[in-house]
C-alpha cells in the first residue's frame, strides 16, 4: 500500500530569506514536475510554492526514500545545500499529511486565518500536476476532496469573514505612517493577486493616481484600465518614484525591481516626504537596506505579521468549528483510502463466483436443448442477480469499519477461504 507524505517549510517555520531560496515560479514547477519522474521512490507528486510555503505532497512505497529524495530534489534544483534547509522542514505521513493539506487549503495554516488567496494557488499547483502526469489515482482524490472540504469550510462557517488579510494589513500600516490615504498616488509594480487586492483597498480609502508597471507593457496596460490608472514601462520605474507616495511591488522576479541606489536622487527631490515600500513578492522585489534611508519605510510579508490582529479573535471562533469538519473529513478520506486494499480482493471474489456460475450455467444448458435464447439470458440475469445478492454483505463488511482494524487479517481470510490466489 503506498504511503501519503508531505515534506515542506513555511513562514511558521523559516524566515522569508529561505523561502525566497527555495521559492518555485510557475514555469519552474512544472519544470520540476518532470524532475520527479526520475525518482523511482514517488510514485505521484504535487508541489505547491507560494509566498509563504514550499510543500511537496507524494505517494510512496518507501517514504523514507521518498522523503531523502525530496530533500535532494530541493537542495539540487535550488542549489541549496540540504543542511541549510533541514532543520526548518516539516514532514507528514497519513492521516496527519491529508490533515495537513485540507488544512492549508482552508486557510488554517495561512499568515492570515481565513484568506481565500491559498485555495487558488493549490488548485492551479494540482492543475499543473496533472498536465505533467504526476498526480495519479490517489492524489486525485485527497486533492478533490480537499477542494470539497475548503468549500464547506469557507459555506459552513464565518472564517472568512472580516477585512483581514495580508492586503489589508498592508494598507493599515500605510495608514499608520500617512495618517490618511487620501489623495496618494500609488505605483503597482507587477501584477501579483495580493497587491491589485491591496489597490482596490487603497482606492476605497480614497488613493488619487495610480501608476502601474509590467515587465509586459500590455498587461500594464489592462491592469491601469481596470483601476483608472496609467501604464508605464519598466525602466520609467525609478523616475515614477519621484512622484508617487506608495509603491505596492508583486512581480516573480529572482533580483531586487528597485535597490537603495535607485533612491539616492529621488529621496532629494522628493524634499524627503515619505516613501512608503509594500512588498509582497517571494522572492523580494525591494531591497530591505532601503529602510536605512530617512523617510523610506519598506515592509516584506514577514513585516505584515504583526498587523493582522484586528478581527482576528472572530475568526480563531470560527477555526474551532472548521477543524472539526477537517478531522471529520480526515475520516472519511481514510476509510475510502484503506477500501484500496479491499477492492482487489472484491474483485477476485466476485470473477471467482461469476467464472463459477459461467461453467455450472453452460453445463445446465447443455443439457436443456428446448429452451429458448429468452429462457437462456433469463437464466443469466437471474444468476448475476443471485452472485450481487450473496456478495452484498461481504463487500458490506470488508469496505466498511465492521473489521475493527483487521481487515488485513480478514482480507487475508477471504482470500484463502475461496482460493483467490490459486
Amino acid at each position: 500500500m503506498l504511503d501519503i507524505v508531505l515534506i515542506g517549510l513555511n513562514h511558521k517555520t523559516a524566515p522569508i530569506e529561505l523561502r525566497e531560496c527555495l521559492a518555485f515560479s510557475k514555469d519552474e514547477t512544472a519544470a520540476a514536475l518532470e524532475t520527479f519522474k526520475d525518482y523511482p521512490a514517488i510514485n505521484e507528486a504535487i508541489l505547491f510554492s507560494t509566498c509563504n510555503r514550499i510543500e511537496i505532497l507524494m505517494t510512496a512505497e518507501d517514504k523514507s526514500h521518498a522523503i531523502v529524495d525530496a530533500k535532494n530534489f530541493l537542495s539540487t534544483v535550488k542549489q541549496v545545500p540540504p543542511e541549510k534547509f533541514e532543520e526548518n522542514i516539516y514532514i507528514h505521513h497519513g492521516d496527519e499529511a491529508v490533515r495537513h493539506i485540507f488544512r492549508v487549503a482552508s486557510s488554517l495554516d495561512s499568515m492570515v486565518l481565513g484568506e481565500p488567496q491559498i485555495l487558488g494557488q493549490i488548485k492551479a499547483a494540482y492543475y499543473t500536476a496533472t498536465m505533467k502526469k504526476t498526480s495519479g489515482v490517489i492524489l486525485n482524490r485527497l486533492l478533490h476532496r480537499t477542494f470539497f472540504v475548503a468549500k464547506r469550510i469557507r459555506t459552513e462557517t464565518g472564517i472568512g469573514d472580516h477585512a483581514v488579510s495580508i492586503s489589508y494589513a498592508a494598507i493599515e500600516l500605510g495608514r499608520k505612517i500617512f495618517g490618511t490615504l487620501e489623495d496618494k498616488k500609488v505605483l503597482l509594480i507587477g501584477a501579483g493577486e495580493m497587491a491589485e487586492l491591496a489597490v482596490e483597498h487603497l482606492i476605497r480609502n480614497k488613493a488619487a493616481d495610480i501608476f502601474v508597471a509590467n515587465r509586459t507593457f500590455e498587461r500594464a496596460v489592462e491592469i491601469a484600465n481596470r483601476f483608472k490608472g496609467k501604464a508605464i514601462r519598466f525602466e520609467e520605474i525609478t523616475n515614477c518614484l519621484q512622484l508617487v507616495d506608495i509603491i505596492i511591488s508583486s512581480t516573480g522576479s529572482p533580483d531586487f525591481i528597485i535597490k537603495r541606489e535607485h533612491l539616492k536622487g529621488v529621496m532629494r527631490s522628493r524634499r524627503n516626504r515619505p516613501l512608503f515600500f509594500i512588498d509582497i513578492a517571494v522572492p523580494r522585489d525591494i531591497d530591505p537596506e532601503i529602510n536605512r534611508l530617512a523617510n523610506s519605510y519598506v515592509y516584506d510579508i514577514d513585516d505584515l505579521k504583526g498587523v493582522i490582529e484586528e478581527n482576528i479573535e472572530d475568526r480563531n471562533k470560527e477555526a474551532i468549528r472548521a477543524e472539526r469538519i477537517v478531522d471529520e473529513a480526515v475520516i472519511h478520506f481514510r476509510q475510502w483510502y484503506e477500501s484500496l486494499d479491499v477492492i482487489p480482493t472484491i474483485i477476485d471474489l466476485r470473477k471467482k463466483m461469476e467464472n463459477i456460475a459461467e461453467s455450472e450455467i453452460k453445463k445446465t444448458l447443455h443439457s436443456l436443448n428446448h429452451l429458448s435464447d429468452d429462457d437462456c439470458r433469463a437464466i443469466y440475469k437471474m444468476t448475476n442477480a443471485f452472485i450481487k445478492k450473496v456478495l452484498h454483505n461481504p463487500t458490506f463488511f470488508l469496505k466498511s469499519n465492521g473489521c475493527h482494524g483487521n481487515k488485513s487479517l480478514y482480507l487475508d481470510i477471504t482470500r484463502k477461504l475461496f482460493k483467490l490466489d490459486d
